[in-house]
């Protein structure tokens, strides 16, 4: 059976996916109060419908309407007056600006169940990104909180941030919902027009942004690493790029979705993150990040006979591993102090080495001799030590049932200490020192 793979996409073109928008409209009572020479209602009625007719054509777009305040009167403060008048389906606008049109405003403001409830709006379908767009003159009057269900929604990826519509609203009016999503002030026809088309075109475009990854003298010279960036609620994977310096030496123009706030992981080691970015719709954005680097090389002196040396990387006086690298081949590490683990025999640790800035710190062993222990008669028990400071200091175990062994060991001064598999007595141990020499082969014959 033959089995294929899928051929590599750009990532930009993975972007073209469906959004779904619905408009969460407010027809509390209050909605009747004046705006210019009319009333928000009737403003709110024009701006929809003329919104309606532009979304006719765009493609990928999904639209859909919930309303609330409009059933039960203000006497009755019925904080559970919300309901999905239009549902998501194709070529829906015409009975969307049917609904809005003949909406008569009355009770209260119930935002945050308005906006649990429009979770269970949107489809479930993978891969689709779930915009809310809250047209309101008025904050929450039900004890509900909106910030919190926003979070939630967010956090568990049902919906992207949404963007609040704030009409006739004051600096309070603003704060209350800067938590909410992203919110847009219109006191006017003339701005609520305009905020409309502002976020329909963040909603359903991209915006340029570029990453200046700095080197220590604060210079965006760093390059040729993958980004990732993160939903910041949901912790979604959004973009991978590997970053690029173009032609003239500067850092490539990037399409990121406007809608998201980012969590950007650069895949340096260790990697560098940054939260909590806020890309500005509809302009160029440059989000900066310290990656200064520096070339580490662990070389072996000679023509080495180590097939593949490996060693383990930390930070300096810091258990965890960062790394595995290979001997002779050389890793860029952030600038900073490291730990060096060789994972020879026996193992070399080389504490506090400094990684500077565009510079390649070399490291060299020397190259192992050759250790050839051969069992005549039968099996041992036997280990290898060195001794440091008039100590033990365990090496190596052979394997029990093999009487030929071949192991590559640094050079210096060791003891092997050996018991015949089948003796019975502890007295019938042995030791034997010997001395690995550089670049030669040592015999030790066990018998």
């Amino acid at each position: 059976m033959f089995v294929g793979f899928l051929p590599p996409k750009q990532v930009v073109a993975q972007q073209k996916v469906k959004t779904r928008i619905l408009f969460l409209l407010d027809a509390s009572g209050s909605m009747y109060a004046t705006m210019d020479k009319d009333n928000r209602i009737n403003v709110a009625k024009r701006l929809l419908s003329k919104l309606m007719d532009s979304l006719q054509i765009a493609k990928d777009v999904e639209v859909a309407l919930r309303v609330y305040g409009h059933n039960s009167p203000p006497s009755k403060r019925d904080c559970k007056d919300t309901k999905l008048e239009v549902p998501f389906k194709q070529h829906n606008h015409a009975e969307i600006k049917k609904e809005v049109n003949k909406l008569t405003p009355k009770g209260t403001t119930l935002i945050a169940y308005s906006l649990q409830q429009a979770a269970y709006d949107f489809p479930k379908e993978p891969g689709v990104r779930n915009v809310i767009v809250l047209i309101t003159d008025g904050i929450e009057e039900c004890d509900g909180d909106p910030c919190a269900v926003s979070e939630a929604l967010q956090s568990n990826g049902v919906i992207l941030r949404p963007f609040i519509v704030g009409i006739g609203g004051t600096e309070e009016f603003r704060k209350a919902f800067e938590c909410v999503g992203r919110y847009y002030d219109a006191n006017t026809e003339a701005d609520f027009d305009n905020v409309l088309n502002v976020v329909i075109s963040q909603a359903l475009n991209n915006t340029t942004v570029q990453v200046n990854l700095l080197d220590a003298y604060s210079k965006p010279t760093e390059s040729n690493v993958n980004m990732t960036f993160y939903d910041m609620h949901s912790g979604q994977m959004v973009y991978n790029f590997v970053h690029t310096l173009n032609e003239k030496g500067n850092p490539d123009t990037l399409p990121l979705d406007p809608i998201y706030k980012y969590r950007m992981v650069v895949h340096t080691i260790p990697t560098v993150e940054k939260n909590n970015i806020e890309i500005t719709p509809g302009k160029h954005t440059t989000i900066g990040a310290d990656a200064p680097q520096g070339t580490l090389l662990l070389k072996v002196a000679g023509a080495t006979n180590y097939s593949k040396l490996q060693y383990i990387m930390r930070l300096h006086n810091q258990d965890k591993t960062l790394h595995v690298q290979d001997a002779n081949t050389p890793e860029k590490y952030i600038v900073g102090k490291y730990d060096m683990e060789i994972l020879s025999v026996p193992r070399i640790v080389q504490k506090g080495i400094e990684i500077k800035q565009s510079y390649t710190t070399t490291i060299e062993i020397p190259q192992p001799g050759r250790l050839m222990i051969t069992a005549v008669t039968q099996p041992y028990y036997a280990d290898i030590y060195m001794m440091v400071k008039n100590e033990l200091v365990w090496v190596y175990k052979l394997p029990t049932e093999s009487r030929n062994n071949s192991i590559l060991i640094q050079p210096g001064k060791y003891k092997i200490i050996y018991r015949a598999k089948g003796a019975y007595r502890s007295n019938q141990s042995f030791e034997r020192e010997f001395t690995v020499t550089s670049g030669s082969a040592t015999n030790i014959t066990l018998n």
